[in-house]
């Protein structure tokens, strides 16, 4: 077992998480094909050099931080017991299901992984007072870390450095006469090609149309002096004035994201403009919509992130922070109602309006008001 290359490759994860813990999440609830091959470095008890071997899982995204994935996977190694004539080889046939603990859901995606099984050793040594071949099945259990890549909605990669535990038979003792049987600790670097299934593809969404100019609340005129001797009139108490523009998501934001796009930022430096152009506006508002694909709590998490995200830039952009505020509402106030339960594209097109980001400024006229 390389235990310096196992510490090189936890720094270096560890490293590259820190780096993209904060990226936007694209989960989907996705179920996905894992076919790969592999390298095991084999415990020295062994007596077996290193070997190549194969793997077919089959993986599901549980949640914004964790994946499973199951299959089986089998290695071979030829034997290195040292004596002079000897030849054969270990070979190990596994089952196993394995829980991944995502950083991120962007296209790069570090992960810790552990998981639980069983596993055939097989071990099958020829060299002089061997005892023949013997096998052992045995619990299996592994840890590790990794990595996705996805190059598109669909294809992407997987890779793996684990620590793999089961018990096999050792092909001999210190006499070379009977078989003994220990726990072994082989270590195994996983190359697969990650195929998606069942996830949305991203829809390029219509321009929405521009937002409406907030007015400016005119002030009220002077009230004229009431007639002697009538008595005066009580001060009339204000209405709120209420301007809201709305924002399609898909200007604002790319599909399933909360990063603002150029084009957003457009669209809010103009709303920028006229809030600020205007000392009547009190308080504004920024609430954050989604539509109903996806789970309820991630769709609250990404309105809040989105409502943040134009609220914030209004603020940089110098609308004061201390009449601005944020608020999601998730999924629970569509604009439209669409047929279908399938996230397929037709859907998501249907459903374009509900994805969206409302600004409502609050103004009060001065004279007159309580």
């Amino acid at each position: 077992m390389n235990k310096k290359l196992v510490g090189l490759a936890v720094a270096a994860t560890l490293s590259l998480t820190a780096f993209t813990a904060s990226a936007e999440d694209m989960f989907r609830g996705a179920w996905y094909a894992l076919p790969g091959v592999s390298y095991v470095n084999t415990d020295s008890d062994l007596n077996a050099k290193n070997g190549p071997g194969v793997f077919l899982k089959l993986g599901k995204e549980l949640s914004e931080s964790w994946d499973v994935q199951g299959g089986l996977g089998y290695d071979t190694a030829r034997q290195d017991t040292g004596i002079v004539g000897s030849s054969g080889r270990y070979k190990q046939t596994s089952l196993g299901l394995d829980a991944l603990y995502m950083f991120s859901r962007s296209n790069f995606r570090p992960f810790l992984l552990a998981g639980l099984g069983a596993a055939r050793n097989k071990v099958d040594y020829s060299f002089p007072g061997a005892a023949g071949a013997s096998s052992k099945t045995s619990w299996l259990g592994n840890v590790g870390l990794g990595a996705q890549y996805l190059f598109s909605d669909n294809i992407g990669l997987q890779a793996d450095l684990r620590e793999q535990w089961s018990r096999a038979p050792l092909g001999r003792t210190a006499l070379g006469a009977a078989d003994n049987t220990s726990t072994v600790a082989n270590t195994l670097l996983n190359l697969g090609g990650l195929i998606r299934f069942g996830a949305p593809a991203p829809v390029v969404a219509e321009p929405a149309p521009e937002p409406a100019p907030i007015a400016a609340v005119e002030p009220a005129p002077e009230p004229a002096p009431a007639p002697a001797p009538e008595p005066v009139p009580e001060p009339v108490k204000c209405t709120p004035q209420m301007d809201t523009i709305t924002v399609g998501a898909e200007k604002l934001f790319g599909f399933d994201k909360a990063n603002l796009k150029a084009e957003g930022k457009a669209a809010l430096d103009e709303a920028a403009a006229k809030i600020k152009a205007n000392p009547e506006i009190k308080a504004v508002i920024v609430t954050g919509h989604t539509d109903r694909i996806g789970s309820d709590a991630y769709n609250q998490k990404l309105s809040e992130r989105r409502a943040k995200q134009v609220a914030d830039y209004l603020v940089a952009q110098g609308v004061d922070s201390g009449i601005i505020s944020s608020v999601g509402k998730g999924e629970s106030e569509p604009v439209v109602q669409c047929k279908g339960n399938k996230a397929t594209k037709k859907l998501i097109s249907c459903l374009q309006p509900n994805r969206r980001v409302t600004i409502k400024a609050e103004g009060q006229k001065e004279t007159g008001c309580n």
